[in-house]
């Protein structure tokens, strides 16, 4: 039976798990000032060295799912550990490149990571009381976009007036001091599923999401219509369909599709792509836009340091909304909380669209989207697990921010062909127009409400919970702590 720890107890627990998202996300910060010193960083060409980036995109989508589901099966404990380790690690050895190969593991090493929010969701699951798991679970999951947030000034300020090596050993340092606090602080799971680990299913899925993305990531270099691209399309299209007719064939799947295709944990999962869409564009224009040179009669020529600083109240405003989602859901549940996350985004870009000529107005505009990311990413993690017996709660959690990643992707490169082609002339050189920002930012809107939409025919949950193998989902009303009206 899985016991759940007193309240001091609980607190700490919630506070180490948090600390380790907000981690994570930093980490996946910490680059984006060297983004356009790379290349001279690495001594190597532009096109090359960008590889520094898609690694790390690439190492998360194979390492999010396969980590959950051993995380199920052999004690998600252990594989926050490994995650956590591969962190520091990749840290350590980014920090001691000076070349686009050792770089490149570096970062490979750190993708590895991206399991340590899937599993401190699960892991909230057996050792946080019914009562305080939804506010729980909101603030792990809103954690990504905290760290998010929170981690550009941070990485501007540290690349300002330090030498960019100290970025990676900063995050040597943090990835170390949350694994020591999860070795004195967070207990062993007892919820294990045990058997045998699925090596097909999981190299299967791990080479068609690894085509996918590559398409996706480097179409706009390669070019959409070329060879390379396509063919690895209908690669990722072939390789796809091949896993699942394996997946529904084998006694112990990596995913097993027959829960997957669950209309609740279906529709969760469609909504957590539109919403991981919506929540890139914001970090792909914002910035953009704000260090623009003046000149140009839309920038507003600002520095990547203050830049950061516009951003980061968003990530503060996803604190404080993490828990507020939660106590709407004790009243109305979390598929409402989603709903209302996703149209609150929405307004949020709506704003952006429409005023972006001063910086208190992307400031409003980024705290709206922050509120809503943290309504709707605090809402996910329990709609899944409501969908899921608790012995797959890692493999179910981890297969959610899989969604929610391609959805990044997919904004990444759509909203990067938009302001590649949508240009104006700026001297010798040519920058996004400002339509072009308008475009990407009505896109969002469209993804926001969109996610919306697929949440309100998110069906009820109606099965009670139970503890240990074999185990029913949880009932939502479960999950928030107080009687629900069905």
């Amino acid at each position: 039976m899985t016991t759940t720890a007193p309240a001091p107890r609980t607190n700490l627990i919630v506070a180490v798990l948090a600390l380790g998202g907000i981690a994570v996300s930093l980490m996946q910060t910490l680059i984006i000032p060297l983004i356009p010193e790379l290349p001279t960083l690495l001594h190597a060409a532009p096109s090359d060295a960008a590889w520094a980036i898609t690694a790390t995109l690439l190492a998360a989508a194979v390492a999010t799912p396969v980590v959950g589901r051993l995380g199920d099966m052999f004690g998600k404990r252990h594989l926050l550990l490994f995650s956590l380790g591969m962190m520091v690690a990749g840290s350590v050895v980014g920090a001691l490149s000076d070349s686009l190969t050792p770089m490149i593991v570096g970062r490979l090493l750190q993708g590895a990571a991206a399991g340590v929010i899937p599993l401190g969701i699960s892991l909230m699951r057996d050792a946080v009381p019914p009562e305080k798991l939804g506010s729980a679970t909101a603030l792990m999951s809103a954690s990504l976009g905290i760290g998010g947030a929170l981690g550009l000034p941070t990485a501007a300020l540290i690349a300002d007036h330090f030498n960019w090596h100290v970025l990676f050993w900063v995050s040597a340092g943090l990835g170390a001091v949350v694994a020591a606090l999860v070795v004195a602080i967070v207990p062993h799971s007892t919820v294990r599923t045990g058997g045998r680990f699925d090596v097909p299913g999981a190299l299967g899925l791990s080479a068609a999401l690894v085509s996918l993305l590559l398409a996706i990531s480097k179409g706009g270099d390669w070019g959409w219509t070329s060879g390379l691209t396509l063919g690895l399309f209908a690669a990722a299209v072939v390789v796809l369909a091949a896993w699942g007719w394996w997946e529904l064939r084998t006694r112990e799947p990596l995913v097993d599709l027959r829960v997957t295709a669950q209309p609740r944990l279906l529709l969760t999962n469609a909504s957590s792509i539109a919403i991981g869409f919506a929540m890139f564009s914001m970090s792909l224009v914002i910035p953009t836009l704000l260090q623009l040179p003046v000149v140009t009669g839309y920038g507003l020529g600002q520095s990547m340091l203050a830049a950061g600083l516009v951003m980061a109240p968003s990530g503060l405003v996803m604190l404080v909304a993490a828990p507020l989602a939660a106590m709407i859901a004790r009243a109305r549940g979390f598929k409402l909380t989603l709903i209302i996350g996703a149209l609150i985004v929405g307004l949020g870009y709506a704003f952006g669209a429409v005023f972006m000529d001063e910086i208190w107005q992307l400031v409003v505009s980024t705290c709206i989207i922050g509120a809503g990311i943290g309504f709707a990413y605090g809402s996910m993690p329990a709609l899944v697990m409501a969908s899921v017996p608790v012995t797959e709660t890692a493999a179910a959690n981890s297969l959610n921010t899989l969604m929610r990643s391609l959805g990044t992707s997919v904004a990444s490169a759509v909203g990067g062909a938009i302001l590649a082609n949508m240009t104006v002339a700026l001297g010798p050189v040519t920058v996004p127009s400002q339509d072009g920002f308008r475009v990407v930012l009505w896109i969002a809107v469209g993804a926001a409400v969109a996610a919306a939409a697929i949440a309100v025919f998110i069906p009820p949950v109606k099965a009670a919970v139970t503890s240990g193998p074999g185990a029913a989902p949880a009932r939502e009303d479960e999950l928030v702590g107080e009687p629900a009206a069905h």
